[in-house]
């Protein structure tokens, strides 16, 4: 047992020892400056808007005794002289290789923190940093041109704020988008008159978006000085594009009688609530029917039209029951068929008062419905 120990000492020892001379290699090198850009040329235009990217490369760099070197890429402004750059990124192979390849998206950023603004052409200056033991800024550098694309690199969370929102101008008050996508925000929301924009988070220095002419646009607020309204507001930040409809009415269609049961009226973020409505089912020679779904009334410009929301199943063949799953009772764009996609309502609504409510608020998990028995 004692000569197994010896020998697990021994092993031990010579791992350490290799993982030390290797450590000697990696980080105790003198190294060069690099003396060459090869790509991109001078002053070469790159349209961000296209889904691609663009691949730096250089001389590489040397090493004294052939060690390992590593590289950062540095960017600054066209003027900058890198003793502040606006990012540095290591190069691929995890900063190993004397190349780089840098998406568009990424690039774009970069061109923001320039103070290059959307859709605008404006230039970056890059250079690169070879790193041993010492680090050495090359002496050399490049300009590349770049036109941003109408769009913003998008957030990940957004809100709504300001004396023209539903929850005032105080910050921590702002209402919550729910996000639908990868570049894509929006938000079921009353309006007043006053100002309002969006911010990318309630705490810090958050970055500011607002509508302008129709567009997304940086760093401003919107006015409002419209009648108080309830409205859809739609953004991707992918193109800049924005879309605002106002919710006018919504109706709870019920097919058996071919009429609306009643209105729903807005509670505020996000909800809409009718309470104390009996719910009667109709009788036919087979049973009674208790099929329903909903018609949104809303307004785009001068135009009024109406958007049907309903069942994600076509046609629900049992009534929900206490062990339904929450998704029973999810909210999806229908069509104004008169019986298709319809819900059914739980055997305990019948001939009962019920408060109901509809949940378009950024916390639901999706879009939803409720009634509650008094």
């Amino acid at each position: 047992m004692k000569n197994i120990y010896s020998k697990l000492l021994i092993v031990i020892c010579a791992i350490f020892l290799v993982s030390c001379d290797n450590d000697e290699t990696m980080s105790h090198t003198n190294v060069s400056a690099v003396n060459a850009l090869y790509s991109p040329a001078e002053n070469k235009f790159f349209d961000l808007g296209a889904q691609s990217s663009a691949i730096f490369e250089w001389e590489a760099a040397k090493a004294e005794d052939n060690g390992a070197i590593l590289y950062d890429v540095v960017f600054d402004r066209e003027s900058g002289d890198f003793s502040k750059p606006l990012y540095i990124i290591p190069s691929d192979g995890k900063g190993f290789q004397n190349k780089l390849n840098l998406s568009f998206t990424e690039l774009n950023k970069i061109a923001e923190m320039a103070g290059i603004e959307s859709q605008g052409i404006g230039k970056l200056k890059w250079t690169v940093s070879s790193k041993g033991l010492n680090i050495q800024k090359s002496t050399v550098s490049r300009v590349i041109e770049v036109q941003r694309p109408s769009g913003f690199p998008a957030p990940d969370q957004l809100f709504i704020t300001g004396t023209a929102s539903e929850n005032g101008e105080t910050v921590g008050n702002a209402q919550a988008f729910k996000k639908t996508g990868a570049t894509t925000f929006e938000i079921y929301t009353k309006l007043q008159a006053g100002s309002y924009k969006f911010i990318t988070r309630k705490n810090g220095t958050p970055e500011v978006f607002y509508i302008g002419e129709g567009d997304l646009k940086q760093d401003g607020a919107t006015t409002y000085t419209g009648d108080s309204k309830v409205y859809k507001i739609k953004i991707d930040f992918s193109d800049g594009s924005t879309t605002m409809t106002e919710i006018a009415k919504i109706e709870l269609w019920f097919p058996p009688l071919g009429v609306y049961l009643f209105e729903y009226t807005y509670s505020g973020g996000g909800i809409w609530k009718a309470d104390n409505k009996k719910i009667v089912f109709k009788q036919e020679s087979w049973g009674r029917d208790e099929r329903y779904k909903f018609k949104f009334t809303v307004v785009n410009g001068a135009t009024t039209s109406e958007e049907w929301y309903g069942s994600i199943n076509v046609d629900n063949g049992n009534r929900p029951t206490e062990t339904t799953p929450a998704s029973f009772w999810y909210m999806v764009p229908v069509t104004s068929d008169f019986w298709n996609n319809s819900f059914k309502f739980t055997s305990a609504v019948d001939n009962k008062n019920v408060n109901a409510v509809i949940d378009f608020s950024a916390t639901a998990p999706a879009y939803t419905h409720s009634f509650t028995v008094l």
